[in-house]
């Protein structure tokens, strides 16, 4: 009898700064089979700039789109499922996107919460090329310290990385 293959789906979990989309890179050097969903990729295709904020509805149909794919391929042994990168400071941001992913196949959900201080993403953020505003930085980091990833969420682990 077999079973259907366990697809998981890696949730990043952090600051703009706070080295996310850093760590996506080096993990998927030696996880090549993983697909890479991101955020700020999806605005670059859909927006022309990973900076244009766009209308959401549009980003998170690309986002859910890809997701279906990549549990697709999981299920068909191509992949081994998915990373997601994304703020997702917010529980109710998480919320929906764990839900959507249940809903998609997705069998088994980690957290990688990059628990950075505010002022290393500040300072990192001054040196990147596309700045988000301090004050949004600022805004997400209260967000993340009032509801930071807890495994009564429904992850199967929470990695933090510091």
């Amino acid at each position: 009898m077999s079973t259907a293959p366990d697809v998981s789906l890696w949730l990043l979990i952090g600051l703009p700064g706070s080295g996310k989309s850093t760590w996506a890179r080096h993990f998927l050097q030696t996880a090549p089979a993983i697909a890479y969903i991101s955020t700020d990729q999806i605005r670059g295709e859909l927006f022309g700039n990973e900076a244009t904020q766009g209308p959401w509805p549009q980003v998170w149909g690309q986002g859910t789109y890809q997701m279906r794919e990549a549990v697709r391929q999981s299920q068909e042994g191509e992949l081994h499922g998915a990373l997601y990168d994304a703020t997702n400071v917010r529980r109710r941001d998480r919320r929906r996107v764990m839900q959507t992913a249940q809903s998609l196949g997705f069998t088994r959900l980690l957290a990688v919460w990059f628990d950075v201080p505010l002022g290393i993403c500040l300072q990192r953020n001054q040196g990147r090329s596309r700045q988000v505003p301090p004050a949004v930085i600022a805004t997400m980091s209260r967000q993340l310290a009032g509801a930071p990833p807890q495994p009564e969420e429904g992850f199967a682990a929470i990695y933090r990385l510091s």
